[in-house]
């Protein structure tokens, strides 16, 4: 099996061990695998969507950071039907979003907020 290696900050490394622990991985890689996993059949399953569809996508984010989701939205006015915005505790806020439209596009939107390390946590759910 190949080795790679990466680089995480404290924090990430902290919730790594924490799941770990929880789960009862053996290890840190087989946890890395694991998430790697589920990655990968997410991606092929959004590779799967074509045409018109409705999907929900949640981001969570800090609070003092919601330019760059505001900015990120403007781009994709065709397919957000809907957006919803909640400040909540310790300063963290979620976007949601109701979208209707082309897949690719939704794909598109999804695929950004989530490369954005500003986010926390991103998830698509196609309807």
């Amino acid at each position: 099996m190949p080795i790679i290696s990466i680089s995480i900050n404290d924090n990430l490394l902290k919730e790594l061990d924490n799941i770990q622990a929880d789960y009862g991985y053996s290890g840190r890689s087989e946890l890395i695998r694991a998430a790697i996993r589920l990655i990968v059949n997410e991606s092929r399953d959004k590779r799967k969507t074509t045409g018109n569809i409705v999907a929900l996508l949640i981001a969570l984010h800090r609070y003092d950071i919601k330019q760059h989701v505001t900015h990120i939205q403007s781009k994709y006015l065709d397919v957000i039907n809907t957006q919803l915005h909640s400040k909540f505790k310790e300063g963290k806020c979620m976007e949601l979003f109701i979208l209707d439209g082309n897949a690719a596009r939704i794909k598109e939107l999804s695929n950004e907020l989530q490369k954005n390390e500003e986010n926390d946590y991103v998830k698509l759910i196609i309807i």
